[in-house]
């Protein structure tokens, strides 16, 4: 008994500074409370952007395709109008130059926008310096064929540029204002369609190799002309699409992904309507 005293006596002065400084510390203790200031500089604060959170914004879409087709309208023009120029400096023979160099700027540009733009399109997420480059070979493909039809029909070039941006521009609008968009059924319908315009470029490619004749002439080529335009449309609304759907969403380096998308997007539809306008004028 005495042994359990003394062991009771020593917990209870155990015990007993402890529940005094929780008395203490109970009596004490006050809730925390920021202070003022610095609740009115957070409120004050910017809402947070998608630069700041390192997402895509309108804007870096924007900017990557000015930047992109701005490489290939550059290029192109130089390239295009590069035989005219060397004809009123050197007369017949700079004519004859400047058609080789486009010429040679047309098989460069072919080759190389076909390797970039399967780089481009299998890779993860393709950066800025890719896609400048494929805009690059892009603007030497449009440039050497544009040139070589420039000296055919004078101002073609000028003409397919006004209405593949009066083409473009009405797509853009439209998809604004909510006319345009895509649904599974039309997207289906564009893959058959693209699949069996592919078909039609190969077996064109073997009369034009072995029978010396082009498909892509006279009536039949301005109807495949004018249904590829509206491919070509159609696939602009599932650009505008994903750069909507991205913004906000994925990463800023993704922009230069879209840029790549309209880019070729635009590139296909100034090339057939190059194809129609050279077709209405040859046979005037």
């Amino acid at each position: 008994m005495a042994r359990h005293n003394i062991i009771f006596g020593r917990d209870k002065e155990l015990h007993q500074p402890a529940y005094a400084g929780a008395g203490q510390q109970a009596q004490s203790w006050q809730p925390y409370q920021a202070p003022q200031e610095d609740l009115e500089t957070l409120y004050a604060r910017p809402a947070a952007t998608g630069h700041d959170t390192g997402r895509m914004t309108m804007r870096d879409a924007l900017n990557a395709i000015t930047a992109t087709l701005g490489v290939i309208i550059v290029v192109g023009a130089v390239v295009t109008f590069l035989p005219t120029a060397l004809s009123l400096v050197m007369g017949e023979t700079g004519a004859q130059i400047g058609l080789a160099i486009g010429m040679g700027a047309l098989i460069i540009g072919l080759i190389g926008s076909l390797v970039m733009g399967l780089v481009n399109a299998f890779r993860r997420q393709p950066g800025p310096v890719a896609v400048l480059v494929y805009a690059v070979f892009e603007g030497l493909l449009l440039g050497g064929l544009s040139g070589m039809l420039e000296m055919t029909y004078p101002g073609i070039a000028l003409q397919a540029v006004i209405a593949t941006f009066a083409v473009a521009g009405t797509v853009l609008v439209f998809f604004r204002m909510g006319i345009l968009r895509t649904s599974p059924l039309l997207t289906k319908i564009f893959m058959v369609a693209m699949v069996a315009y592919l078909l039609f470029g190969l077996v064109n490619i073997g009369f034009m190799i072995f029978a010396g004749y082009s498909l892509r002439s006279g009536l039949i080529g301005m109807v495949i002309g004018g249904i590829a335009v509206c491919l070509a449309s159609y696939s602009l609304v599932m650009d505008f699409e994903e750069i909507q759907a991205g913004v906000g969403n994925v990463a800023r380096a993704y922009a230069w992904r879209c840029a790549f998308g309209v880019a070729a997007t635009l590139v296909w539809m100034y090339i057939e309507i190059l194809r129609i306008i050279a077709i209405l004028r040859g046979s005037d």
